[in-house]
């Protein structure tokens, strides 16, 4: 299940009723809990207190639009004790150079562009330098979605909402061991 698909599980506005869902979350077993964060310094603090290492339901994704925000967040991500990490490069703003925070401890790393009406071009070769860095250190890669304006072999493609995760489905860019 995608938790918190349109939010951040961290924001602080969630703290008063998050142990609630940590209980939830280790309760159902049977379920896989995935949520993406852009706030990961603030996973550590409000962790629950059984967390050890991670609970195997539970995926993390850090989200990195642009290098700084790598440079940012993914030491901190790499860090904390999590068992399923997934770095997401969404909406990828720029080429990113993962390749210092590529390791074992990562298990997919995807990318897609951003939707919307206002929404800034992504290059297709950002998105295949992704895909290289990650499968040449055997690392799960997904393409999630073109984005609203995609900039490839020098042209742009204004794609509709409805057509991006199919667009970069045709692609075929999406690669496991």
């Amino acid at each position: 299940l995608y938790t918190f698909l349109t939010s951040d599980f961290f924001i602080e506005e969630a703290d008063e009723w998050r142990q609630d869902v940590w209980k939830m979350m280790k309760l159902r077993q049977d379920l896989t809990f995935i949520f993406l964060t852009k706030r990961i310094a603030r996973l550590e603090k409000v962790l629950p207190e059984d967390w050890d290492e991670g609970y195997d339901n539970v995926i993390i994704g850090c989200t990195v639009e642009n290098q700084l925000q790598a440079r940012l967040r993914l030491p901190i991500f790499l860090k904390l004790p999590i068992k399923h990490r997934n770095i997401i490069c969404e909406p990828l703003l720029e080429a990113i150079d993962l390749s210092p925070y590529l390791s074992e401890k990562i298990e997919m790393v995807l990318a897609g562009g951003e939707s919307g009406s206002e929404a800034r071009v992504c290059e297709y070769d950002w998105v295949l330098s992704l895909r290289d860095q990650a499968v040449s250190r055997g690392i799960a890669f997904h393409y999630h979605q073109t984005g609203a304006n995609l900039l490839k072999d020098g042209t742009l493609y204004k794609i509709p909402r409805k057509n991006q995760s199919d667009q970069a489905h045709k692609a075929k860019l999406d690669w496991s061991k």
